[in-house]
């Protein structure tokens, strides 16, 4: 095969075994690669209705048929199981060399089941699968576990997925760190590897990756290439995405104080700009990225010197502004923490974020908070209960649950405030203001998700009214679901978008990569196919309609402040605009798929099992 490596790798932890399965044409065309391979192994793998830390809940690493190659972004893997914050799908996306060292290694994915009896991790060398103790790494953070791990092997090419005691512990919301600064971060993958005594998974891969047309592909490369050293990837070559902090904050749409406000007067401490002047070291890409938007910080001088990290938006947003924190240093030392301790940067502070609110109405008392004052500002705080939750030590063994749960058990009026959707924390957009968002975010398969849909795109950059919640957003939100499918199948960075996001463009890179015939026609249908199977795993695992409202501070809760100030995204809006989607997509008023739709796209069993 050209592209692909033509295999997936099974695990068994339970017995130390391994098998591999050929992967044939068919399967490549119809699920594309990276998360259409996930979902499709997810669903043929795992047990309904299984609980996520059972031992038989399947953990799936994949990657896209362009891994590997010089296809401009395409060093993405993916994460998927059942995910232990949301109960519904997990998938989880990450960058670095990680995929690409997979691919070489000769497996297009990881499917992994079982629990070892001991501490282990996983090495992965070419043909070779081993299974060693992890005893002395078990309680080691992310970054320690991968530099003792390759010191172990004795190969600085050897790439590593580590979890930290987040993961160890169970926290709800531990992620997976590999390359250092790169993390399959949202839904609490690496909790399930904790669950699973799966420590690391290491890597080694040295065989070729042959293309189809190599001079062709060259060709179409070195002008995207071109492309991106141009006005399509300056921004985020500049600025990295900091730069969003003052665009949003300027919409009155930059979440504040867990969402009771949509402005933050300490913006300017913790945007882009200032960072860039005062703390960039170095910027540094993922495997063939030509953009290289992440820019690490060095924090020289004042307590958290020497602090080394990389710091995106939306962690300023959730361990900045959403907790009223406009010290950037602190911000960069609770960022370090979350990467070593091995937690998700957006859950842990919403997490925190509610907590602080809670505390401040007197719902959460000094007694419940082990004496630590968590109000909004105190950074102290924050870096203090960001270790508790890692180690589920008082207050953190109850936010060690996510926003969610946490709320659930608390009361008091407080899941009002619990900004999340099917319990994945909210990223740093206020949905008030941005009304095609709000539908895009909260129909997320993996629950409040930016990256789903990106509707985001069309309110902030002014092509639509983002204040008017329209039946013809439901059909854009399909569509850019279906798009993004394909994007996480074939696993490019959506940071392409500046250059080339087209159906078009994707298939043209698809058939000189792997010589299959690919359309755009057939690659939207294949978008339009996962993203159906995706809805059918969640169907199967207990969704209901109710799971795709927004929390009710955007449907009760008026932006108090700022450009927006009196948007809010009432019930009847939302459910305009939730029914169009329904609609657009064939799908039953409760938003079930009808039997026929998933016929149509060559899912005839999922039909048998949730369509109606």
């Amino acid at each position: 095969m050209f592209g692909y490596a033509g295999k997936i790798l099974y695990v068994d932890l339970n017995r130390n075994k391994t098998k591999v399965t050929v992967i044939k044409n068919g399967f490549c065309e119809k699920y594309v690669g990276g998360n259409g391979f996930a979902i499709r192994l997810l669903y043929d793998n795992t047990k309904p209705k299984i609980e996520p830390f059972d031992r038989e809940n399947t953990l799936i690493f994949a990657v896209g048929p362009f891994a590997g190659t010089m296809v401009p972004t395409s060093g993405k893997h993916m994460v998927q199981a059942k995910s232990p914050l949301t109960g519904f799908m997990g998938e989880s996306v990450s960058s670095g060399m990680w995929g690409q060292a997979l691919k070489r290694a000769g497996y297009d994915a990881v499917v992994i089941r079982g629990k070892a009896e001991k501490p282990t991790y996983l090495f992965i060398d070419d043909d070779n699968i081993h299974f060693r103790d992890a005893k002395n790494l078990w309680g080691q953070d992310s970054i320690q576990t991968s530099d003792m791990i390759v010191e172990e092997i004795g190969d600085e090419n050897v790439c590593v997925a580590a979890i930290g005691p987040a993961g160890e512990h169970l926290v709800r919301f531990a992620n997976i760190t590999n390359d250092r600064y790169r993390q399959a971060g949202r839904t609490g993958m690496g909790a399930v590897m904790g669950s699973k005594n799966l420590k690391a998974v290491a890597v080694r891969g040295t065989k070729k990756i042959e293309v189809h047309n190599l001079d062709k592909l060259m060709e179409v490369c070195h002008d995207l290439n071109e492309q991106f050293q141009g006005p399509g990837g300056e921004f985020y070559r500049k600025w990295g995405t900091p730069g969003m902090v003052l665009i949003m904050n300027h919409m009155a749409s930059l979440p504040t104080r867990n969402y009771q406000q949509a402005t933050f007067e300490l913006a300017e401490n913790i945007s882009g700009e200032h960072i860039v002047e005062h703390y960039i070291a170095k910027a540094i890409s993922c495997a063939g990225c030509p953009i290289a938007c992440d820019h690490i910080s060095v924090i020289e001088g004042g307590p958290h010197t020497g602090t080394v990290t990389s710091v995106e938006f939306e962690t300023l947003y959730a361990l900045g502004s959403e907790c009223g924190i406009g010290y950037f240093p602190a911000i960069a030392k609770a960022t370090d923490l979350c990467d070593r301790l091995g937690m998700d940067t957006i859950s842990t502070g919403v997490t925190i974020g509610w907590a602080m609110e809670c505390y401040e109405r007197d719902i959460l008392t000094n007694e419940d908070t082990d004496g630590t004052e968590l109000t909004f500002g105190n950074h102290e705080a924050l870096i203090e209960v960001i270790n508790k939750i890692a180690h589920r030590e008082g207050i953190g063994n109850l936010l060690a649950e996510g926003v969610k749960k946490a709320s659930e058990k608390v009361g008091k009026g407080s899941k009002h405030f619990a900004m999340h959707n099917k319990g994945l924390e909210l990223p740093g957009y206020d949905l008030r203001g941005l009304k095609a968002s709000a539908l895009g975010f909260m129909t997320s398969t993996r629950g409040g998700c930016h990256l789903r849909s990106q509707m985001y795109d069309f309110d902030v950059k002014g092509k639509i009214d983002r204040f008017k919640a329209e039946k013809s957003l439901g059909k854009m939100v399909m569509d850019r679901e279906d798009l993004l499918a394909v994007v996480d199948s074939l696993m490019l960075c959506k940071f392409i978008r500046g250059v080339f996001y087209t159906f078009d463009k994707f298939a043209e890179l698809y058939r000189l990569v792997t010589g299959i015939e690919m359309t755009a026609d057939k690659l939207q249908k294949a978008g339009e196919r996962i993203y159906n199977l995706e809805k059918a795993y969640n169907i199967r695992e207990g969704w209901t309609k109710k799971d795709d409202y927004p929390p009710p501070r955007i449907m009760k809760d008026p932006i108090p402040d700022g450009v927006a100030k009196g948007s809010v995204v009432t019930r009847q809006e939302f459910e305009i605009m939730l029914n169009a989607y329904f609609e657009a997509r064939g799908w039953s008023k409760e938003g079930t798929p009808q039997k026929q739709k998933l016929a149509e796209l060559g899912l005839e069993d999922i039909a048998e099992d949730v369509g109606v």
